[in-house]
């Protein structure tokens, strides 16, 4: 079998169910699976697709986005969700670097092109909602298509995704997930979230990052729920689904939560279906959970990255939601610790850098032997996340290790110093990173963007840090703006602001 069984078997299960809502139709899981063996037959017959192919898409969220993920998978074909809010000459990168076959695009983006077509002559494109020049449309390909659209090879050992992460040196790395990976991190999700082919998923972030794939989309399909796509996130559309669509789950991350719960219509927004929200990504602000707690709705945490698919650690639906700012116990099908430098698991209450292991990790990045060796120590794959588990097993996740300010000998965690920041009403949002220091080898230096209308002053927020926290930890500079650079899903890119405050800082003292 492969993944693409699970939605065959849910089509002949219940064929009238609605599978996937959008722009107000709806696919049952019988058009659904008759969509799937279409894109696979096109791809198969027209395109010459075969197993181990890269089939990259370059698109919003829509149905036939899904389609291609399953066709994929029936084919032993591996997908590369390309992110749509890079630049060109990163996309070409991943298209290169991947070695993509085949290149399904939606017209907004076509941009691309005309590079493309001159650097990688022989990607063949297909337009999801147009022609292109040399290529083929969607509909026109699907109706073309005359094979069995099957590979009798195709397995949940082939490779499947290839979902390229955001260096913080370098050029991205493609993490490659097996189709097993996907099977197991759909485990894990139906036991977080208690899900049955009763729930109702609403699918608000994008589908090229493994969060809004991979921690309810997938799993809600592969059990026989029902899922409702948006194109892409905006709070009134996501407000308005609540009401109408009436979704049990959710997955958002803190920059959606914080969107929604400050927009007009929040407080009087019906949330009575919603059994609970996921969210993580980031650490989570305790003041943004609350808003949602407060209206009644459970709010889970989900610990993981692109290379564990991503649920690895998670609090549960009906489990222990009590202790505040824990993102829970190790997932169903997957091992979690604690290690030194040296592999060692420490001991209960001592910061280290998280391990995760089990068959939802990723089984290597796209031809780069030395980048996955670095990766994992013996067959735990070493994330890069600082944190600590308690005496029960719980974790708590305390920052990046690379955001790891090191100042006179003393470790400073620089989200603790966020989370300070973040409790004061007049900060909307802040960053804080560590700058070369010949005295103390590095101080930290916090960015803070204000709250609309708000006038508080940094000496001001430099007596709130020093109030909670030691004084070596009080940012030595609190510079305010108006934005933060950011990935995908809203996280603050680190390792960007360092790059900005270093030249800025080189630049005042060459003035």
């Amino acid at each position: 079998m492969n993944l693409c069984t699970l939605i065959e078997r849910n089509a002949s299960f219940a064929p009238d169910k609605p599978a996937i809502h959008f722009d107000g139709q709806t696919l049952s899981y019988a058009a659904f699976n008759q969509r799937i063996e279409h894109v696979a037959r096109a791809l198969q017959s027209e395109l010459g697709v075969e197993q181990g192919d890269r089939v990259a898409i370059l698109s919003q969220n829509r149905p036939d986005y899904l389609a291609l993920l399953y066709a994929c998978a029936r084919l032993g074909a591996i997908l590369v969700p390309l992110n749509w809010r890079l630049a060109v000459g990163e996309q070409l990168f991943i298209l290169s670097d991947a070695g993509a076959k085949v290149l399904v695009l939606e017209h907004v983006f076509d941009a691309l092109l005309p590079a493309l077509t001159e650097q990688l002559p022989d990607t063949l494109v297909v337009g999801l909602d147009f022609e292109p020049s040399g290529g083929s449309k969607w509909d026109s390909l699907l109706e073309r298509g005359c094979s069995d659209g099957r590979n009798p090879d195709a397995d949940l050992s082939c490779p499947f995704l290839i979902v390229y992460t955001s260096g913080t040196t370098g050029r991205p790395k493609g993490a490659v997930l097996r189709q097993e990976a996907l099977l197991w991190n759909g485990v894990m999700s139906q036991h977080m979230h208690d899900l049955s082919s009763a729930d109702h998923v609403l699918t608000v972030l994008p589908l090229f990052h493994v969060g809004g794939l991979n921690i309810l989309t997938t799993p809600a399909l592969h059990h026989g729920a029902t899922v409702t796509i948006h194109s892409r996130f905006t709070p009134e559309a996501t407000l308005a689904a609540f009401e109408r669509d009436r979704p049990t789950l959710a997955v958002l991350v803190p920059a959606t939560i914080q969107a929604l719960t400050n927009h007009p219509r929040w407080a009087t927004t019906d949330l009575s279906s919603v059994k609970a929200i996921c969210t993580g990504s980031t650490m989570v602000p305790k003041h943004l959970s609350e808003r949602f707690v407060a209206r009644g709705v459970p709010v889970l945490q989900v610990y993981g990255s692109t290379e564990t698919c991503p649920i690895a650690v998670y609090t549960r639906l009906g489990g222990d939601l009590a202790r505040g700012g824990s993102t829970g116990l190790p997932g169903l099908c997957c091992e979690a610790t604690i290690t030194d430098d040296a592999g060692n698991t420490l001991q209960p209450d001592t910061p280290g850098e998280i391990a995760v292991r089990g068959p939802s990790i990723f089984c290597g990045y796209w031809g780069n032997q030395q980048a996955t060796r670095e990766a994992f120590h013996n067959d735990w794959y070493r994330t890069g996340d600082i944190g600590r588990r308690d005496a029960d097993g719980y974790f708590w996740i305390l920052d990046r290790k690379k955001n790891l300010i090191i100042s006179g000998g003393e470790n400073i965690y620089a989200a603790e110093i966020e989370r300070v920041l973040m409790e004061h009403p007049d900060v909307a949002e802040c960053a804080v990173i560590g700058r070369p220091d010949q005295r103390w080898d590095e101080v930290p230096i916090a960015y803070v963007i204000r709250q609309p209308g708000a006038r508080i002053e940094a000496d001001a927020l430099t007596a709130h840090v020093q109030s909670q926290l030691a004084r070596f930890k009080t940012p030595r500079e609190i510079i305010f703006t108006e934005e933060l650079p950011r990935t995908a899903l809203g996280k603050v890119q680190h390792f960007t602001l360092r790059t900005i405050d270093t030249r800025s800082s080189h630049q005042e003292s060459s003035d």
